[in-house]
């Protein structure tokens, strides 16, 4: 926690900032993989994207961003990281100047994310952001500004947009197959009672539970019906008071569509609920497990939905960007993604706080 309060508390050194002449995009990607620099090197990398890293096709693991030198000297030697592609949060600026990375992942507390896509934007780095995008709907328009400005690529780790039952359920409602869906649940929440954890910090998080947990129940709904949410209500409750403070423990909330489909969802930090589920009346169709990125599985009113998935879901996610570099070509999990979510979020946090229904004007987004 220390090194964490002592990073969102650092300031910007301006003149270590280097700005992008746009070279960047003219590099000759076809023949060879994109570097990857990870940028904190929490659970989430040394679980998930280091080991991903390592099975996929167009990017590769290059560099580390840590203030834990006993982290750097096991990353350098489990994955051959060279001792220059190495950096420290008071070294990041640096990373302009090295031209074996050309993605910089930001998998750093939420708090943390605006700064650290910003910085490295103005070093000239295409960035994926690790959700949720920002604390406020400011902060994103800031990075995607930041971004643009830049002349750099920004996507958000929207892994489950690349995983293959998700895929297929949004095959099945957009394609009407089963019918046009009128209801639709979706939950996740594991136990997360510990109050060392950054995640419970208003501050560094965010907002608890609705704020991490609460993307997933949100996409799985919005994307699945292939609509955006013209209204929500919500009801957050704490049961715990000692552990939750200033936050929800968990959040319920409806939204509503403008094609006339609802969605009811929830989110906690109390306990496992892992789930979709979508109804056109008689027929319908669902995942649980659902979200967690251990892998998802499948059935309908026809029988089970049976596919294959990479071993860890952010092979897809990570390739497609580097794809997108090499292309030229938007990120399906963008910048304009991540802001979309948080806008909701905001719009969900307010119904819960009001006790109110509240309109989300998309036209004046």
């Amino acid at each position: 926690m220390n090194r964490r309060l002592f990073l969102s508390q650092a300031a910007i050194g301006t003149g270590a900032l280097l700005s992008t002449s746009g070279t960047l995009l003219s590099k000759p990607f076809a023949d060879r993989k994109l570097g990857i620099a990870l940028v904190g090197l929490g659970t989430y990398s040394t679980l998930q994207l280091g080991p991903a890293l390592q099975q996929t096709e167009h990017c590769q693991l290059a560099g580390i961003v840590t203030g834990t030198p006993s982290k750097a000297q096991e990353w350098m030697q489990k994955y051959n990281i060279p001792k220059e592609n190495v950096y420290d949060y008071q070294t990041f600026d640096r990373i302009a100047d090295n031209p074996a990375v050309d993605i910089v992942y930001v998998v750093l507390p939420n708090s943390m994310h605006a700064e650290y896509v910003i910085r490295a934007a103005k070093a000239g780095k295409h960035v994926i952001c690790e959700k949720p995008m920002g604390l406020n709907v400011r902060e994103c328009e800031q990075m995607i500004q930041a971004c643009r400005k830049a002349g750099v690529k920004l996507s958000v780790g929207y892994r489950l947009y690349f995983e293959p039952h998700h895929l297929e359920v949004r095959r099945l409602a957009q394609s009407k197959e089963l019918g046009t869906i009128k209801l639709m649940e979706t939950a996740l929440g594991f136990s997360m009672a510990d109050p060392k954890s950054w995640r419970l910090n208003k501050q560094l998080g965010g907002g608890g539970a609705i704020m991490d947990l609460g993307v997933y129940a949100i996409q799985g709904a919005r994307r699945t019906i292939g609509e955006d949410p013209v209204a929500v209500t919500a009801q957050g409750f704490v049961r715990d008071k000692v552990v939750f403070k200033d936050i929800y423990e968990s959040m319920f909330f409806q939204m509503e569509f403008p094609g006339g489909a609802l969605s009811s969802s929830s989110t906690t930090y109390t306990s496992y609920v892992d789930r979709l589920y979508a109804t056109t009346g008689y027929q319908w169709f669902g995942l649980k497990p659902a979200f967690n990125a251990t892998g998802a599985s499948g059935e309908s009113s026809k029988g089970k939905i049976e596919l294959v998935t990479p071993a860890f879901q952010q092979i897809r996610q990570m390739d497609a960007f580097a794809m997108n570099i090499r292309d030229n070509t938007e990120p399906i999990a963008s910048g304009a993604e991540g802001m979309k979510d948080i806008r909701i979020i905001e719009a969900i946090v307010q119904a819960a706080n009001t006790g109110r229904r509240v309109e989300i004007d998309w036209k004046q987004a």
